[in-house]
């Protein structure tokens, strides 16, 4: 029996910021640009529904191994929501399950919505990726069975009325990770008692990466396909593109360390560095060029000890 060729693709390491296009899953669109870049590993930094469009940071070679660090981070959406029907799906994508007259004045809407702002608890939607015995629940969702679910603890830093029109609602909320959109609009459709779901949904910010650095897809393939047809290195077209991978942790200290130092903590050993922190993690860099060469942990001891280093290889 034949076996499937591995595929193993080249060493090439940042964060790609794609502006990801409706219809496809986050997964859909990460293997495109893993297959477009040629990258030998690749993931991404929070899924988007296919209804949803926007940032979808994405992560290439040895910046996969700090991605945990932008599912973290906060992030900040626009969407548009459909008073007067709920969905099973609490989004356009699912089926209609109630239907109800929508009578919301907007002193009312805006006293429901001060009841989402701040530390709240939030039930995940059934048809979400979070786990249950290993599985999705989405999957259990599809078969017709319900998990049920604890309320788990989110923070809406912002939740900004833009429009409200006969039985169209329109917000931008600025969440902390964990936040299922779909799940507030569905929260706030039951408290207006008309029910609501998610029509669009676009993510406009992941921690503090500028929206104007967003890539689309279809760019992207082009930029692929010319290179290729004049007989370019697709690389020299798209790495460029490509964001330091130590964008992903620019929220934690900086240590910077001669070589002669970093040379220890790349074989694994704690250090002593002038100017670090007390406590926490930081990014570690070295020399006059500020090489990023990991994250690090303060010790006991007050010594920088490597938590997730960089290896890089020559291509």
């Amino acid at each position: 029996m034949s076996r499937r060729r591995r595929f193993k693709g080249r060493e090439v390491h940042g964060i790609l910021l794609l502006d990801k296009p409706t219809g496809l899953t986050s997964n859909d669109v990460l293997q495109k640009v893993k297959r477009i870049y040629n990258a030998a590993k690749a993931g991404h930094t929070g899924a988007l529904d296919p209804l949803a469009t926007g940032m979808l940071p994405i992560c290439l070679g040895e910046a996969t191994k700090f991605s945990q660090y932008l599912l973290d981070a906060d992030k900040r959406y626009e969407v548009t929501a459909k008073l007067g029907e709920r969905t099973n799906t609490s989004d356009a994508d699912g089926e209609v399950v109630a239907t109800r007259v929508v009578d919301v004045t907007m002193a009312r809407l805006l006293a429901s919505l001060d009841q989402f702002r701040g530390a709240i608890m939030q039930v995940p939607s059934m048809y979400s990726a979070l786990k249950h015995n290993g599985r999705p629940l989405y999957e259990y969702a599809r078969e017709g069975i319900e998990i049920e679910r604890e309320a788990r603890p989110i923070t809406i830093f912002e939740l900004k009325l833009i429009s409200f029109e006969a039985s169209e609602l329109k917000l931008e909320v600025h969440c902390s990770k964990g936040t299922y959109i779909r799940s507030l609009v569905d929260d706030l459709g039951e408290l207006l008692g008309c029910g609501a779901h998610v029509t669009q949904l676009r993510r406009t910010q992941v921690a503090s990466y500028p929206y104007e650095r967003m890539l689309m897809l279809d760019e992207l393939e082009r930029r692929f396909e010319q290179a290729k047809a004049d007989g370019i290195s697709p690389r020299d077209h798209l790495d460029p593109l490509l964001l330091p991978m130590d964008t992903a942790v620019s929220v934690l200290p900086e240590v910077n360390m001669p070589t002669a130092v970093a040379a220890y903590v790349n074989q694994g050993q704690a250090v002593q560095v002038s100017a670090a922190p007390d406590r926490g993690q930081v990014r570690m860099t070295v020399g006059v060029e500020r090489l990023f060469i990991g994250v690090g942990e303060i010790d006991d001891e007050g010594r920088v000890a490597p938590k997730r280093l960089v290896r890089y290889n020559d291509e």
